[in-house]
C-alpha cells in the first residue's frame, strides 16, 4: 500500500537567532522531509530574518511569511495567532500538519517514525515524541505524558485536525486540543523512542520574562481549560520535583487560583470541561494510562476519520 506522506510545517517564531540553526539543519536532515516549510517570522528583531534567508535561498521548501511586528514576544495566544497566519497563506492541501517550535534539535527519522506509526493506526490523530533538555551535562527528559502529543512538536492527522476545530487561541492550546480529539474518538499519544526522542533547547516556559512567570502561566491555563483543582494540586507537586525545585510548583498555584479567585473566564466548551474532569478524577486513582485506554474503548465508535 502506498501512503501520501506529504506533510506541511508552520513554525511561528520571534528572535530565534540562538536556536533556529540547530532546528533548521535537523529538519533539512530529515529521511521525510516536508513538502513545506512555513516559517512565520513574528516581527523578530535579531539575525533570523538573515539566518532565515540563508536557508531558503537553499532549499525551495522552505518559505519565510513576514507577519507585522506586535512589539513582544506572546507565547500562548500569541504564538497561535502566528500560526493562523502562516496557515491563511497555504492553498494548497496537505494529508498531515506540524506546528513546530524553532528551539528544538529533531532526530533524522523523526517525522519518518511518526508517519510510520500513523499509517499504522487511523486512530491517531496527533503525536509527537518526547522532549528532552541539557541539565548537568545530560539530557533530562521533561516528563510528559503518554497522552499528550507535545505542543512544541505538535503533529496532526489534518482530518483530526479539522475535525476538533483547530487551535484554541489561549493558553493550554496544546492541551485542548488533545482532549478535544480524544472526546471525538480519535488517540493523542507521544512515544520515548530513541527515533522520536527530541532535544528541546529552551526549558518549558522560559522563553517569555521568566521560568516563574512561565509556570504561572501554565497554572492559569490549566485553570482556563477547566481543570480539576484537585488533579491540579497534584500536578503542581509532581512539577514541584523538577527545576526550579518548590517556587515552580508554588508558581503554578499561584497562576491558577489566582485565577480561580478572580473568577477569570474559562474555556466555553462545557461538554469537554466535563469530559476533561472526568478523565482527570478517574486518572487520579486508576493512573492516566488505564484511563486513556478505557476512553478510546469507550469511544472508538465515535471515530470518523
Amino acid at each position: 500500500m502506498t501512503h501520501d506522506r506529504r506533510y506541511l510545517i508552520i513554525s511561528p517564531g520571534r528572535n530565534e537567532a540562538a536556536y533556529m540553526r540547530r532546528t533548521l539543519d535537523s529538519i533539512v536532515a530529515q529521511t521525510v522531509r516536508p513538502a513545506l516549510w512555513l516559517i512565520v517570522d513574528d516581527g523578530s528583531t535579531d539575525e533570523s530574518p538573515q539566518i532565515l534567508a540563508e536557508y531558503t535561498a537553499k532549499h525551495d521548501w522552505i518559505r519565510v511569511v513576514q507577519k507585522p511586528d506586535r512589539g513582544h514576544r506572546a507565547v500562548g495566544p500569541g504564538v497561535i495567532e502566528a500560526f493562523y497566519y502562516g496557515l491563511d497563506t497555504v492553498e494548497e492541501e496537505y494529508p498531515y500538519l506540524c506546528k513546530l517550535d524553532l528551539d528544538l534539535d529533531l532526530p533524522p527519522r523523526y517525522f519518518e517514525a511518526l508517519l510510520e506509526r500513523m499509517e499504522a493506526d487511523p486512530r491517531i490523530g496527533t503525536c509527537s515524541g518526547k522532549p528532552y533538555i541539557q541539565r548537568d551535562g545530560a539530557l533530562v527528559s521533561e516528563r510528559r505524558g503518554d497522552e499528550m502529543s507535545a505542543g512544541m512538536t505538535k503533529f496532526y492527522r489534518k482530518a483530526c485536525f479539522d475535525a476538533i476545530g483547530g487551535f484554541v487561541r489561549e493558553v493550554m492550546w496544546d492541551a485542548i486540543d488533545c482532549h478535544k480529539a480524544r472526546q471525538l474518538g480519535w488517540k493523542a499519544v507521544s512515544w520515548d523512542h530513541p527515533d522520536l526522542n527530541f532535544e528541546h533547547l529552551r526549558p518549558m516556559g522560559s522563553s517569555q520574562v521568566s521560568i516563574y512567570e512561565g509556570r504561572r502561566r501554565h497554572g492559569f491555563g490549566q485553570y482556563f481549560m477547566g481543570t480539576d483543582p484537585l488533579y491540579f494540586c497534584a500536578t503542581a507537586v509532581f512539577r514541584a520535583l523538577e527545576p526550579p525545585y518548590v517556587l515552580g510548583g508554588i508558581a503554578m498555584l499561584q497562576g491558577y487560583f489566582g485565577a480561580l479567585f478572580k473568577g477569570t473566564k474559562q474555556l466555553d466548551d462545557p461538554e469537554l470541561v466535563k469530559f476533561i474532569r472526568a478523565y482527570q478524577r478517574r486518572a487520579l486513582f486508576k493512573g492516566r494510562s488505564k484511563t486513556v485506554q478505557e476512553i478510546e474503548n469507550d469511544r472508538e465508535h465515535l471515530f470518523q476519520g
